[in-house]
């Protein structure tokens, strides 16, 4: 017994002497991260920025949700386009910044804890928002541009920050800070010039152009940062659960309609199998993709893929708020059709399978005959269900044939197309 306590007081006693210091958060320069850097994961920090966005997608998702239910859907329609705009692009300028200069000094961390109180205030201001887009005349956005504000004013400090201490991308540092000082600009004349509806949408759209040109200019013309490719790939994979988390509320809402109604049934079983069912395939089918793979040899597809991550995040927020809606029917407080109930939920599904489907597609620069095969399958369990809705079906049973739309890609994928998949990307990254 003395040998085992005398080794185990040498092992304990070599553990404290080699044990690094405690972190400090002491003030430090924006030098540039390096892009090969091993094992680059989210932080903390990151993780509790994306916390705010749950806010934001459930607000914006039960805006939505309640405007379908009415029959509202132009409304509902442009005033979620709007938000996941807004919520999505705050996301990715933090995002792609800390991928490059994330200090986790003081400073850094509080300018984003500034950011996430700007988050929370632009969430607050969705629902006045949906609410003018629904009575009409105006847009209502005063409270989600001072949220705005908040947020890229931080962010302006951030890159004025970073071309301040990282002289080899002060061009690129510089053209982030000048077109977000423009595009909010832009933003607040907004909600002082009195303009119709129509001039109002124009306005925005140039806006959102400025928004978008932005980071192409930074990163193709003045030099670009040193964002990591594996990061960016999980920090989109990570903002995709959460937003996944707006089906399981879906679902949840679905199974609450049924159980209040009727009780502990099969109906409200067979929701929970059909929410929770398409929530996993459309979890299973978004890491197929081998983002940081391919963004790590080819940067320059980082745009068409990252733009392109919104429609995908917005279609996956439309998924759940689509579920809200089949809840609103079973509690027969929609004044829409079963067939148009279970379009809300069977478009935006149908949008995030495509997009998949397309990024997928242009990582890899090949398309194969076995994914369009598997696309039209995809699109046969779009279509089935809204016929069977028409039909007089039940709608739980609509939604678990539903259900089944992401998981054919999931099952080819498995079964053959990872084949395919795996010879593309070895010939993508031969030398």
């Amino acid at each position: 017994m003395k040998p085992q306590t005398r080794d185990t007081g040498q092992m304990s006693e070599h553990t404290s002497s080699s044990a690094g210091p405690l972190p400090t958060h002491h003030l430090s320069s924006m030098r540039g991260r390096d892009p090969h850097e091993h094992h680059r994961v989210a932080t903390p920090l990151e993780l509790l920025f994306d916390l705010t966005f749950v806010i934001a997608f459930g607000l914006a998702a039960s805006q939505l949700a309640h405007l379908l239910a009415e029959g509202h859907y132009v409304a509902g329609l442009t005033g979620f386009g709007f938000a996941m705009f807004a919520v999505c692009w705050a996301w990715i300028n933090f995002s792609w910044f800390a991928s490059a200069f994330d200090t986790d000094d003081w400073i850094y961390r509080l300018t984003t804890m500034v950011q996430m109180v700007g988050v929370l205030i632009l969430a607050l201001g969705l629902p006045r928002m949906f609410a003018s887009l629904d009575h009409g005349g105006h847009v209502d956005n005063a409270v989600m541009v001072l949220g705005y504000v908040v947020m890229r004013g931080a962010m302006l400090f951030q890159w004025l920050r970073a071309a301040r201490q990282y002289p080899d991308g002060r061009r690129a540092c510089l053209t982030y800070a000048i077109t977000i000082l423009i595009a909010q600009i832009g933003w607040v004349a907004l909600i002082f010039i009195d303009m119709p509806l129509l001039g109002t949408a124009a306005s925005s759209v140039l806006l959102i152009l400025v928004e978008l040109t932005g980071p192409f200019l930074a990163e193709r013309i003045a030099g670009g940062t040193p964002w990591h490719a594996h990061h960016i790939a999980e920090r989109y994979g990570l903002l995709a659960i959460i937003t996944l988390g707006e089906g399981v509320v879906g679902t949840v809402a679905s199974i609450s309609a049924i159980v209040d109604e009727q009780g502990w049934n099969l109906d409200a079983v067979l929701i929970c199998v059909a929410g929770t069912g398409l929530t996993f395939g459309m979890w299973w089918l978004y890491f197929l993709m081998p983002s940081g793979t391919i963004l790590h040899r080819f940067r320059k597809r980082s745009f068409v893929w990252g733009y392109g991550q919104m429609l995908v995040f917005g279609a996956i927020a439309a998924t759940g708020a689509g579920l809200h809606v089949a809840a609103y029917y079973i509690e027969h407080k929609a004044h829409i059709s079963a067939a148009a109930t279970v379009l809300t939920v069977a478009i935006p599904v149908f949008i995030y399978v495509l997009m998949i489907f397309v990024l997928y597609v242009y990582l890899l620069r090949r398309l194969e005959a076995f994914y369009i095969l598997l696309m039209a399958g995809t699109t046969t369990f779009i279509i089935l269900p809204v016929v069977l809705a028409a039909a007089g079906l039940d709608m739980t049973m609509c939604l678990v044939v539903l259900m089944l739309a992401p998981l054919v890609p999931v099952v080819g994928y498995e079964l053959k197309g990872h084949r395919y998949g795996s010879d593309a990307l070895r010939h993508a990254l031969e030398p």
